[in-house]
């Protein structure tokens, strides 16, 4: 009891300081609204999160899950492209000096400066915000898995020449289960900063997604549907990041909670 009291005070008495301090917020501003006013907003709201009424009128759920499906595309393309890329670069160091200068010149760029590319080449907008996910999650995925395979023992390596094993078989029997926890390191990184992306890109695109979302509440000058939304938001966020934390606790002996 000890324990679980040690562990679910902590946050519980976060969570209160930070209603007080909104509550007081709310208090002296008139235009924020009042935690009890949000929440009964709320209540509201979900209590009919799938309802439509024509394609720029639908529920909170429909949005949510539109931006998780664009979300998955996008992060999945990164996937397929960005881990056996740095794979590559990780293990030929011709490659490293051949893809090092163009990471490190593209990495820094803001995702969302990537947008009108998209616009241009896709000429439609839900198209675009996915090439806005793929671009952001593709660098944490090789730069990790380029690293994990740079610092794997030259030991290791050696065992294998010496038994003469085949590429493949260096791959599966000593690079994978190696690298595997800087992999799913890039992963939790590049599905956090998809998450962060997609709000962004689909108030400047459009459609339905809860950034859209956010974006005309704005315009409807609903500030606690805007308050809702940032808390669902983290939610979603939270939740993601938390599946690949048990994900990688499950296929790694290292500690990855932290």
């Amino acid at each position: 009891m000890r324990a679980l009291f040690a562990a679910v005070l902590p946050p519980l008495l976060g969570l209160a300081l930070l209603v007080l301090v909104w509550a007081i917020v709310a208090e002296k501003n008139s235009g924020i609204p009042s935690p009890l006013l949000t929440l009964n907003e709320a209540i509201k709201l979900f209590s009919d999160p799938f309802y439509q009424k024509g394609p720029n009128d639908q529920g909170i759920g429909w949005n949510i899950l539109a931006s998780l499906k664009r979300v998955a595309v996008g992060f999945s393309l990164a996937a397929l492209i960005g881990i056996p890329l740095g794979f590559m670069v990780g293990r030929f160091k011709f490659l490293s000096g051949m893809f090092g200068p163009i990471i490190s010149l593209l990495k820094p760029v803001s995702p969302l400066a990537w947008l009108p590319i998209g616009l241009l080449v896709f000429k439609a907008a839900n198209p675009a915000a996915i090439w806005a996910i793929f671009i952001c999650s593709i660098w944490p995925m090789i730069i990790n898995t380029a690293v994990g395979v740079q610092r794997v023992p030259q030991d290791y390596m050696n065992v294998a020449r010496v038994l003469n094993l085949s590429e493949w078989k260096i791959l599966t029997k000593i690079l994978f289960p190696s690298v595997l926890p800087y992999m799913l390191t890039g992963v939790r990184l590049a599905i956090g900063t998809a998450w962060l992306v997609i709000v962004a890109a689909e108030m400047l695109t459009g459609g339905v997604g809860i950034g859209f979302w956010v974006w005309d509440e704005w315009n409807n000058l609903n500030v606690p549907h805007i308050i809702i939304a940032i808390v669902v938001i983290g939610v979603v966020g939270l939740l993601l990041e938390q599946a690949l934390v048990a994900l990688a606790k499950a296929f790694t002996y290292e500690e990855v909670g932290s």
